[in-house]
């Protein structure tokens, strides 16, 4: 179905909010998933990208889509094209996020445009989140969700491998399991059945394996970023170009600019999947 941009764009500026307050318990899990040791008693700074964690919508499970995500047209505009991804997006750092603090989300629709694409038609949509943390401005946040038309259907196929262009200085390798993928779609409230359903992703997405979330390789890139510097980027902007899958190890690596750094995730044969840049 072609989509109708202008009754699309008639979702420009509607707003969504929720609030939640960081527990201890949940910063244990966050660290957990990603295999660190983040501080965790009340006061203490959070891990950064933590706020995909909290005040999430908790849509009723009959309200869900055929892929896990929340049925089109209350908040996000309904996009008639099937596929929806996360291709990218800027953080802006502006205090800190601690645990016991009540973390409020304001989400607002910034933008509907569609373009056509190698593939077909594309339908991007710009969100702008605003995350307050006891009651200051902690971030705020631009999300661009991408939705595409469904692929012809095939046996699943991976993406020919290229190798990066950038040299890396930093570089740990990261093993993307079920398990992994399962937890922080569980920590994350995300039901998008392309990180957890083998069946799903292979028979009706046409992917050769699960899907390694946008959010978690950002988070990533973001905390290999704080982690070279020792603190948190003023800055961090990033854009995705391939999907990374379960089937594959993955690396996340950082190279120095002029102003920061340039991180990228990728099969340790290529290609890149996740580009980001940090500015401080």
């Amino acid at each position: 179905m072609e989509p109708d941009i202008d009754h699309l764009r008639g979702w420009i500026g509607r707003e969504d909010s929720a609030s939640q307050v960081l527990s201890e318990t949940l910063v244990c899990q966050f660290n957990a998933t990603f295999d660190r040791d983040f501080k965790v008693e009340p006061g203490a700074v959070a891990p950064l990208l933590i706020h995909f964690c909290l005040a999430q919508p908790t849509v009723l499970t009959e309200e869900l889509g055929p892929d896990g995500h929340a049925a089109r047209g209350s908040f996000l505009p309904p996009v008639p094209l099937p596929r929806r991804m996360w291709a990218g997006g800027q953080f802006s750092f502006h205090g800190d996020i601690r645990v016991g603090d009540l973390v409020t989300r304001i989400s607002t629709i910034r933008d509907v445009v569609v373009k056509q694409g190698r593939t077909g038609r594309l339908c991007f949509v710009t969100v702008e989140h605003e995350i307050s943390s006891a009651g200051q401005l902690a971030m705020t946040e631009r999300q661009d969700i991408v939705y595409r038309e469904a692929q012809a259907a095939s046996p699943p196929v991976r993406e020919t491998a290229a190798a990066p262009a950038l040299v890396a200085e930093h570089s740990r390798r990261i093993t993307p399991s079920a398990a992994y993928l399962f937890r922080y779609s569980a920590i994350t409230f995300n039901a998008h059945r392309i990180h957890y359903d083998q069946d799903y992703v292979r028979d009706v997405e046409n992917y050769p394996g699960l899907i390694v979330h946008g959010p978690l390789q950002a988070t990533l890139l973001c905390q290999l970023a704080a982690d070279i510097k020792g603190k948190a980027p003023a800055d961090f902007r990033f854009r995705s170009t391939s999907a990374l899958f379960d089937t594959d190890d993955f690396t996340i690596n950082a190279a120095s600019t002029p102003d920061g750094l340039t991180l990228w995730t990728a099969r340790p044969d290529g290609p890149i999947a996740m580009e980001a840049h940090a500015r401080w």
